[in-house]
């Protein structure tokens, strides 16, 4: 079909052709064929490049032109960071307007109401949905992509119930859901209310086979001889697409091994690379990254057109590798299963290291099929590759025709709900009542029914489940049942609002009820880690002693003692003692201690902080906000906490950290340059502030509009050597 055939507006086909499109894909043809621009509801599954995005960007073109809005949710803020950009430059000149929404999970973001297409995370939404955001009405077609993860125990229920009432708010509206690997697509169609629109279809062939002994056994039953092979597996596998003129992408099962990989491929890579534009991105490690020891490691490797990416690197470094790979720069880039989780990244070659991954409780155990042929779906980069490879590796040769049989023959398993897992029903079926509006257990048993798990499961077990939680709910007073009739309690309802587990309410509540003179920041940290709601840092070998010595040293600062907790075994204690560890780690980043200091006391890289850093802030806001309902005298305290572990400052810089463009490193120079207020930036010489290592013209301008200054700028020409350009590691 060409676009030319489609219902749209002459305009649009034209953008369309500016972006080289003039027909479209199979499925895409099958997603028009099926009511794709007529409303209706569809769940689309094919590969990896078969042009699923397409799909959903002429659907909420479609709405935009018809005065409704477009949501599409995706599971990870980096996802959501991707698309936003790849809308924006697609659809701004026909006056769409993107915004991306991720954060902030205590707001209905009224700002949205101006923009056509509303790009957000699925925990956000959810949350929006809590909040009863008003230009939800508008919108006329929700777009889920990675439709899968509803299998995932973390986010599944979150997706699964946030469908439910999204279908329950929104029951005029477009269902598009998008997935590269479902084994039941027929099933979550139904569930769904949607057609099914299936394909095999790729814009370049896959090949798919098993590396075994220096040759490639397909499962076509072509075999392939590589040559010079050393013993090395992924070595010999780099070493021969790249001599073929492609790219590699390695999946590892750890960040260790990625780092080590990465460093053994580096001679080899670097014989194939272009040393030139390897350097210009290896120079914008150095200058952008917040860790210097991480950037001279990484940095060295780019050179040589390699690469490790895993979510240890901070957003810029991750963005900085994928760029430089889109551009050939780097030749392999050897990454954990993060970069497999929608991240465009294609490659001539995807080598699967190992088909194992080490589980806690379980040791090592096979991926899934479906995790596997998302891996696969990588292979062949549309423009650049005549046909994709995805190569697993075996390490005996029995192995070739197991993995051949239960991977590259094999179907993807079906999505099942998690629905019945984790703590995910509380927090719910507290929405449930206190954001949604449902009052009686009739009215629960109803949309629990309605749900995934119900379908596939019956109804019964999570109907029983739904009786305990409400027990629990009515007993720690965040409900209240009246001859029958649910109401949230005030603290319930803020609890929903929050967007916080009501244990993580308890915990916290737990513990601002505890008389505790001497609790310091120290203290709070720790029970914020104490929560269900904030990751651990991982116990590594030698830390329980070391803790425990630190938990006596910290012991009368700390707001939950072990007395306090109920520690039945081994294992809660250990967890406890993690706690601390996630604490005192946090500890230093509010008190400014540096990425590389911070990677040397707890092998935590800057993504990792940043990702502790923002859930332990949200939490303090959260115990800050609860503390307005328990212990009003705490709120102050609980509320500078939260905006420390935010920006990663001392208290003395909390001022300067509002002022646009001011991190806690540019704050830091301002501060010890005797400018410590806004009112000191305001009288200040702009020179001055100009001469600051960092702040650059642009910055400056930034500060003086913020301070409301009107002093001039300097005169243009005025020098600024390479420290007073700044990197975006200056706003950190």
């Amino acid at each position: 079909m060409r676009v030319e055939e489609l219902p749209l507006d002459p305009e649009v086909v034209e953008a369309l052709k500016r972006r080289g499109i003039e027909s479209l894909y199979p499925p895409q043809e099958e997603a028009i064929r099926k009511g794709l621009l007529d409303g209706k509801s569809l769940v689309v599954a094919a590969p990896t490049a078969a042009g699923k995005t397409l799909i959903a960007e002429l659907a909420m073109v479609s709405a935009a032109r018809r005065g409704r809005k477009a949501i599409y949710l995706v599971p990870l803020k980096a996802i959501a960071s991707e698309k936003y950009a790849e809308f924006s430059e697609a659809w701004a000149g026909l006056g769409i307007r993107t915004a991306v929404s991720v954060g902030d999970y205590d707001s209905s973001d009224a700002h949205l109401a101006g923009y056509d297409v509303i790009i957000s995370t699925y925990e956000k939404m959810d949350s929006l949905l809590r909040h009863h955001a008003p230009w939800l009405a508008d919108v006329g077609l929700v777009v889920v992509d990675e439709i899968h993860y509803i299998d995932d125990s973390k986010r599944g229920p979150t997706l699964e119930m946030l469908v439910a009432h999204l279908k329950n708010v929104l029951p005029e509206a477009q269902l598009l859901a998008l997935s590269a690997t479902i084994g039941n697509v027929e099933e979550l169609a139904e569930w769904l209310g949607a057609e099914p629109v299936v394909s095999d279809w790729r814009p370049v062939p896959l090949k798919e086979g098993v590396y075994y002994g220096g040759r490639i056994y397909y499962a076509d039953g072509e075999v392939e001889v590589v040559t010079g092979a050393t013993g090395n597996a992924p070595r010999d596998l780099v070493n021969d697409v790249l001599r073929k003129g492609g790219q590699a992408l390695i999946f590892v099962s750890s960040r260790r091994r990625a780092v080590s990989l990465a460093s053994l491929l580096a001679d080899t890579v670097s014989k194939h690379a272009s040393p030139r534009e390897a350097a210009e991105y290896a120079d914008r490690l150095r200058r952008e990254s917040e860790s210097k020891e991480l950037a001279k490691l990484l940095g060295s490797l780019v050179e040589r057109g390699v690469a490790f990416h895993h979510a240890g690197l901070s957003y810029v470094e991750r963005r900085i590798v994928e760029e430089a790979f889109r551009n050939t720069a780097i030749k392999a880039v050897v990454a954990t299963p993060t970069l497999g989780a929608g991240v465009n990244l294609p490659a001539r070659r995807v080598i699967i290291d190992s088909y194992t991954r080490y589980e806690v409780g379980l040791g090592r155990m096979p991926i899934k099929v479906m995790e596997y042929k998302q891996f696969a779906g990588r292979a062949g980069r549309p423009g650049y590759d005549e046909v994709g490879e995805a190569i697993l590796i075996a390490s005996r040769s029995h192995e070739v025709d197991e993995l051949l049989e239960n991977y590259v023959l094999q179907e993807p398993e079906p999505v099942y709900s998690k629905m019945g897992t984790g703590p995910a029903v509380r927090s719910h079926i507290l929405a449930a009542i206190a954001s949604h509006g449902y009052r009686t257990r009739e009215e629960l048993a109803k949309l629990v029914k309605h749900t995934l798990y119900a379908s596939q499961y019956g109804p019964r077990r999570l109907v029983d489940r739904l009786e305990r939680t409400l027990r629990y709910l009515i007993e720690k007073g965040f409900v209240e049942d009246r001859q029958g009739i649910l109401t949230p309690t005030r603290l319930g309802l803020r609890v929903s609002e929050l967007y916080i587990d009501p244990r993580t309410a308890e915990t916290v509540l737990k513990g601002l009820r505890a008389e505790r003179p001497k609790a310091t920041a120290i203290g709070y940290l720790h029970l914020i880690a104490m929560t269900p709601d904030m990751p651990k840092l991982p116990m590594r070998s030698g830390d329980h002693r070391r803790l425990e010595a630190l938990l006596d040293a910290h012991y009368p600062e700390l707001v939950l003692r072990p007395e306090d907790v109920e520690i039945l075994d081994r294992d809660d204690y250990r967890d406890y003692l993690a706690a601390l560890k996630t604490a005192l780690m946090l500890a230093d980043w509010i008190n400014e201690l540096d990425m590389d200091t911070l990677l040397k006391r707890y092998d935590v890289g800057p993504g990792d902080v940043r990702a502790y850093a923002e859930t332990a802030a949200w939490l303090a806001y959260a115990a800050a906000e609860l503390a307005k309902l328990e212990k009003p005298e705490k709120y102050a305290e609980l509320a500078n906490l939260h905006l420390r572990i935010k920006h990663g400052v001392k208290e003395e810089l909390l001022e300067l950290v509002r002022v646009p463009g001011i991190g806690r490193v540019r704050a830091r120079r301002l501060y010890d340059a005797g400018l410590r207020s806004i009112d000191d930036l305001r009288k200040a010489e702009p020179a001055k502030i100009l001469s600051i290592a960092g702040i650059g013209v642009e910055t400056l301008r930034k500060i003086l509009e913020y301070v409301g200054s009107r002093k001039p700028l300097p005169e243009a020409g005025q020098p600024e050597d390479s420290r007073k350009k700044g990197n975006l590691l200056d706003y950190m």
